[in-house]
């Protein structure tokens, strides 16, 4: 498994792309990597020992101008491949890291999934198998459980409502999207790295950077949201796009009151099995046939309008529990 790690907060100051994030424009991923695991326990530690910052400043120092055109260089080739996506399905898996519920360096939770989405604004998040951390075996090894019962996050956006399934209690919330959040207005959402990347926004919505990966052929851009909103969600993005392709390949978050000592959660995701525009049908059909819209016949269904709300889990979560 690959991990992304972020450089020391303090020197530059965490998307479910909602997925966020969860990322519309991604590639099969290579190898794990296992040196990811070493950097990412020594940088994220610098993180609690460095002062209060002030979260309306930039979090690092201003780039200069051979690191500002290199970033506007590789976030607009990072634009020209993400436009292109019309329809993509793909399938992840997801670590979720929380030091107060497994050891270091062991996950917490591990989740097995599938993301759909056909532009502009229609897609799909369905976790399908969970597995829980259940303590240290006799050989020293961690041990992880699939718990019967154990559900994870489903929701389905079919461009008017957002529909939220929770199969452990049969129950399906759907909220109708407000006009402004329909069509491409959606990439006003807080998943700004679900859906097609927009250079000029993202610059104006995040203080943006690209840092030192950790491989040759990687990529590394690291995100610090401005906006109070974005900033309830998560501390900081880190996306890993292929150097060639400029496709991403992993996706790091934090949560937003991340600190390796008293709140140390993270999230990490991969990407396999991409399929991209591979689509020969009519869309009207493969609409009503890719993504699922309806809960199943026998289901309670609360239905109202959307309102934003606050909530701790940076990604994989609908928008209803996204602002």
């Amino acid at each position: 498994m690959m991990r992304l790690s972020p450089s020391n907060p303090h020197n530059h100051a965490f998307i479910r792309l909602t997925v966020t994030i969860v990322l519309v424009v991604v590639t099969s991923i290579a190898a794990p990597i296992d040196a990811f695991a070493q950097t990412n326990e020594v940088t994220q530690g610098n993180a609690a020992n460095e002062p209060a910052v002030n979260p309306n400043a930039a979090p690092f120092p201003p780039l200069s101008m051979a690191e500002q055109q290199k970033l506007d260089t590789v976030l607009g080739q990072w634009e020209t491949q993400s436009k292109g996506t019309k329809t993509l399905e793909c399938q992840f898996q997801r670590w979720h890291y929380d030091l107060f519920a497994a050891p270091a360096g062991v996950f917490a939770e591990k989740s097995f999934g599938v993301i759909k989405y056909a532009a502009p604004d229609r897609g799909l998040f369905k976790v399908e198998r969970k597995l829980i951390f259940n303590g240290m075996g006799a050989d020293g090894k961690p041990m992880h459980d699939e718990k019967p019962g154990q559900f994870g996050e489903h929701w389905v956006c079919n461009g008017e409502e957002l529909l939220e399934f929770d199969h452990a209690k049969k129950e399906c919330k759907i909220q109708q999207l407000p006009p402004e959040m329909r069509g491409q207005r959606i990439l006003e959402s807080p998943l700004p790295f679900v859906f097609n990347l927009d250079a000029k926004q993202i610059q104006e919505r995040y203080w943006v950077r690209q840092v030192q990966a950790p491989k040759p052929g990687m990529l590394l851009i690291e995100a610090y949201p401005k906006r109070q909103e974005d900033r309830a969600q998560y501390k900081l993005v880190q996306i890993a796009l292929n150097e060639t392709t400029f496709l991403p390949e992993a996706l790091l978050m934090y949560a937003p009151n991340f600190n390796i000592k008293t709140a140390p959660k993270w999230d990490h995701y991969e990407f396999t099995d991409v399929k991209r525009n591979s689509i020969t049908q009519g869309l009207t059909r493969f609409m009503n046939s890719f993504i699922e819209e309806k809960p199943p016949v026998d289901w309670k269904v609360y239905r109202n309008s959307f309102r934003p709300q606050i909530t701790e889990r940076p990604m994989a979560r609908p928008l209803s529990e996204q602002r």
